[in-house]
């Protein structure tokens, strides 16, 4: 059996071009919006998350469809999620969709959604 059973997915926009360092910030808003999305809604699995290290995993999309496409899922598995909108302060225009956090939630229903996604 499995050690972890939370898991949080980091899911990064990737046709977007967006430096690493742009990459690296969108990806922790995700973690951060996620997570508390989750010890709002769900503080058995974020409670469960915490004591075990967090575990986070960073994967990538080709396109904003693939993105929503995993929202929808995501949201239809009652996951907690984070949909990321950027400012657009620096790299991109103001309103562009970079990310998705899933998660934290029990992992087995985090990897139905996000298993077969490449690792960022």
């Amino acid at each position: 059996m499995n050690e972890f059973q939370y898991k949080q997915v980091l899911v990064i926009r990737m046709d977007l071009n967006m430096s690493r360092g742009k990459i690296a910030v969108q990806a922790a808003h995700a973690a951060v919006t996620a997570s508390e999305e989750a010890r709002r809604k769900n503080s058995e699995w974020w409670y469960g998350w915490l004591s075990e290290g967090q575990r986070k995993i960073a994967v990538k999309v080709k396109s904003l469809d693939e993105l929503l496409a995993l929202k929808a899922k995501a949201r239809e598995a009652q996951l907690p999620y984070a949909l990321i909108e950027d400012r657009g302060l620096t790299e991109i225009p103001p309103g562009t969709i970079t990310a998705l956090g899933i998660g934290p939630g029990p992992a087995n229903l985090v990897d139905k959604l996000t298993g077969h996604l490449p690792l960022l």
